[in-house]
């Protein structure tokens, strides 16, 4: 990590959530197919919404109501899609942390960071209503000094705005800023944020493997960064 910013720790390093330090596919899947069951439809089962998601609630709920990968949405009634969402958030905000789980070496990347004074944030595209109570779930918000969700702002990842209104709450510069995340989304706001990034091979990226998208460094393990 370090050849990255001249032999130095980097200043600040900025975190995607699900698929990069929490594994939420479980619950994320469960939600959707009691949505699908809700709207007498068939589920879709782990295995689909593990590709699916990544680029946040609604495009899941788009996903799930089609069956693909890229969504026709003028293919989806509105009103059924409204009801759908509705729906999803409802399911999900009663077992979105039954059985998802911290990654490994998560906690000791984390503690490591922090051990070392380097500031973190959280940036993902999980509506934030759901982000702080996962946080909170798995003491993870005590890492933390700003955590933005996909509803934080007016864009969203890959979009860079995100990063860039991190690194000006932190006042850090984007060659000293590490983005760490397991999708493309993440690794294309990085590189139009002008920031260094590192993505692990354990996440959701669509099944498409991660150095398709040329990030920096790519590690199976975050311990790799050490």
């Amino acid at each position: 990590m370090q050849s990255l910013f001249r032999g130095q720790l980097p200043e600040l390093v900025l975190f995607d959530l699900d698929g990069t330090l929490l594994d939420s596919v479980p619950d994320l899947a469960l939600a959707t197919d009691q949505m699908l069951q809700a709207l007498r439809l068939e589920p879709a089962g782990e295995t689909a919404v593990r590709s699916w998601v990544g680029n946040g609630a609604q495009v899941l709920v788009q996903r799930a109501l089609t069956g693909q990968q890229d969504p026709d949405i003028s293919s989806i009634d509105p009103d059924l899609f409204e009801r759908a969402f509705t729906l999803f958030l409802d399911c999900y905000g009663k077992c979105s942390a039954e059985r998802s789980q911290l990654y490994p070496g998560v906690l000791e990347y984390l503690d490591w960071l922090s051990s070392r004074d380097v500031k973190m944030g959280l940036v993902t595209n999980k509506p934030i209503r759901f982000t702080i109570p996962l946080l909170e779930t798995f003491n993870l918000d005590r890492y933390f000094g700003l955590v933005l969700g996909g509803d934080s702002l007016e864009q969203k990842k890959p979009d860079p705005l995100p990063l860039q209104h991190a690194m000006n709450e932190f006042s850090s510069m984007p060659d000293m800023t590490l983005m760490v995340g397991d999708s493309k989304s993440d690794i294309r706001a990085a590189q139009a944020a002008g920031c260094p990034v590192v993505a692990v091979t354990y996440g959701y990226n669509h099944g498409e493997p991660v150095a398709d998208y040329a990030p920096d460094i790519i590690v199976d393990n975050l311990l790799e960064l050490l």
